[in-house]
């Protein structure tokens, strides 16, 4: 019971946290519902970039799934639990908010990597919904990035973050490197 406080207090903080960065969108001409593929080390700033718009995320049934999706509720996103490799059957449920017209939202490269490669949930719902696959890539002021698999962001509070939406190709974004603000 105590650990469940602890995890409401933490999404609480954590909520207010990402309420106070400063978002800027840069949607493409032609951008609508669809599927938003974020990459996961990009969690956090997608997380507070689409904020209060209804938006449908499919978030891993992992411990830390827990967490980020408890935050995830108090920003106003609908929330479905699973992955492609566990739980794929929940994939599926960002169908029919996709066909009310909604977006969904999932990490390209899943909760476990290889960071940088999509993983074929999103590209299967886009092929079944009939609807775009939209890239985010995010560009950070303040932050520092975790020592793990994705290299996690993590941007200070009340700083910039600029989120570009794009068309997704498919294509590997190892190499690719993500420019800060400065």
């Amino acid at each position: 019971m105590f650990g469940n406080f602890r995890a409401k207090l933490a999404s609480l903080v954590v909520s207010l946290w990402l309420r106070s960065l400063r978002v800027r969108l840069e949607p493409p001409e032609g951008y609508g519902p669809g599927i938003l593929g974020i990459w996961h080390r990009d969690l956090l700033a997608c997380c507070a970039a689409f904020k209060d718009k209804g938006v449908h995320a499919l978030i891993s049934e992992s411990r830390d799934g827990d967490f980020f999706s408890a935050t995830a509720r108090r920003l106003g996103y609908k929330v479905t639990r699973g992955s492609d490799s566990h739980g794929a059957l929940n994939v599926r449920r960002l169908l029919d908010s996709l066909n009310a017209g909604q977006f969904a939202g999932m990490a390209l490269d899943g909760p476990r990597g290889p960071a940088g490669i999509a993983k074929p949930g999103s590209l299967w719902l886009s092929r079944k919904s009939g609807r775009p696959l939209w890239e985010i890539q995010v560009q950070y002021g303040r932050h520092f990035s975790l020592h793990s698999w994705d290299r996690f962001v993590i941007p200070f509070p009340m700083s910039t973050i600029v989120v570009r939406i794009k068309y997704f190709c498919e294509r590997s974004r190892q190499d690719d490197k993500k420019e800060d603000i400065p």
